[in-house]
């Protein structure tokens, strides 16, 4: 009984009284609802704890109350198929999923703590959390196609010449780990991996970027997919604030490319960088749901390099050039092979054939087209006279 125990905390009759009144609060607490205004992702709980001291009792009713609104929410979102498979998780795991909590009701004596606590989960990494232990989401907040596998999203960002996944800053990873906004109930459910141990072991940037298949099918697959979308954006400009992002799609099924697409998502006036990041995703999310479904598949069956020779008219115009190249979704590798004033010589490994190369290069509004070396070429390149692919910008007249 509690009584008892809080005459002896408090003392005399005075504490009795305090005592009586504080049960009487405590059997008039309704009971919590067990979904905070309709958000899916938010759980309310009742905690009743009884400790040394009422710090204790309230530090142990909030770790409690966070496991009990886990298991409520793995239970919703699963449609209460997952009641026996729910991930057991640590409570340092279980806070990094409680994105805020808020206390009602609350009620303490000098051994007990009492209240109702709403805790808001963080959607992105519940999917997550919830995909990797193979729990199928199918409630509200869910999987909104009814228990199909997850779209794993491979977020790779090149503001320079090194492409990023793990590493920091990836404001396009940051961007992808909200849920999409503004797509339809039929929309295909995307799953960022968390970048843990195990993910970081099975796919870097630079496999990602050249379409591993056995690194591709590992981290759909430890990610609760069978498909893996791998979504590479390049920055017009600064890097955190950009002008423009160019965006190569690649989705990928058990390591084999099935689909690829290109787009360019142009900053707004003033638009801060978070924000253009944001509705890239969402318009590449809203272009895999529906756009992209109206015309047929590019099938890439094979693959080749050649080298091509590019005329440029100083550093930076290679550099923006090369990462116009990076964007387009049929090149896997650009190497540079040789560089002067005037050009660059590169080689490119490239999905498909020529003509698809071509077609791709074009959406870049550039033109490969054959010509010849004139004039010195530079070590590495080829020798004058030689037969050469070149690379020019659209509306250009390539060499004869």
């Amino acid at each position: 009984m509690i009584l008892p125990r809080l005459r002896a905390a408090i003392g005399g009759w005075a504490g009795i009284a305090a005592a009586v009144v504080f049960v009487a609060v405590l059997t008039a607490i309704p009971a919590a609802p067990g979904r905070a205004e309709d958000d899916p992702y938010s759980v309310t709980v009742s905690v009743d704890v009884t400790g040394d001291t009422s710090g204790k009792a309230r530090d142990q009713a909030r770790a409690d109350g966070q496991r009990k609104a886990f298991a409520t929410l793995v239970e919703r979102l699963s449609g209460g198929s997952a009641a026996s498979k729910a991930p057991k998780l640590d409570d340092n795991a279980l806070a990094d999923l409680v994105a805020s909590f808020e206390v009602t009701n609350e009620r303490m004596s000098a051994v007990r703590y009492v209240a109702d606590v709403t805790f808001h989960f963080r959607p992105a990494d519940v999917q997550r959390t919830l995909q990797k232990a193979g729990i199928t989401l199918a409630g509200p907040g869910g999987n909104p196609d009814g228990g199909g596998k997850s779209l794993v999203v491979i977020p790779v960002y090149q503001p320079g010449s090194t492409s990023v996944l793990w590493d920091e800053p990836n404001p396009w990873r940051e961007a992808w780990a909200a849920p999409p906004s503004g797509t339809s109930p039929t929309a295909p459910h995307f799953a960022v991996p968390l970048g843990d141990a195990g993910d970081i072991a099975a796919i870097d940037a630079a496999k990602a970027r050249t379409g591993d298949p056995a690194a591709l099918t590992a981290i759909a697959r430890r990610n609760g997919g069978d498909e893996a979308l791998v979504v590479v954006a390049v920055p017009r400009g600064p890097a955190a604030n950009p002008g423009a992002l160019d965006i190569a799609v690649r989705r990928y099924r058990a390591g084999q490319m099935v689909d690829t697409h290109s787009d360019t998502v142009t900053a707004n006036p003033g638009e801060p960088g978070d924000q253009l990041f944001r509705r890239a995703v969402a318009a590449v999310a809203g272009d895999v749901e529906s756009g992209w479904k109206k015309g047929p598949l590019p099938r890439y069956d094979q693959q080749g390099s050649l080298t091509a020779v590019l005329p440029i008219t100083g550093l930076d115009d290679w550099v923006r050039v090369r990462d116009r190249l990076a964007a387009s979704p049929a090149i896997r590798k650009v190497t540079l092979a040789a560089l002067s004033l005037q050009e660059a010589t590169i080689e490119i490994e490239y999905l498909g054939t020529v003509d698809q190369l071509k077609a791709a290069l074009a959406e870049a509004k550039l033109d490969l087209v054959r010509g010849d070396v004139q004039g010195a070429s530079a070590p590495g390149a080829p020798p004058q006279g030689a037969s050469v692919w070149r690379l020019a910008r659209s509306g250009a007249t390539a060499a004869p």
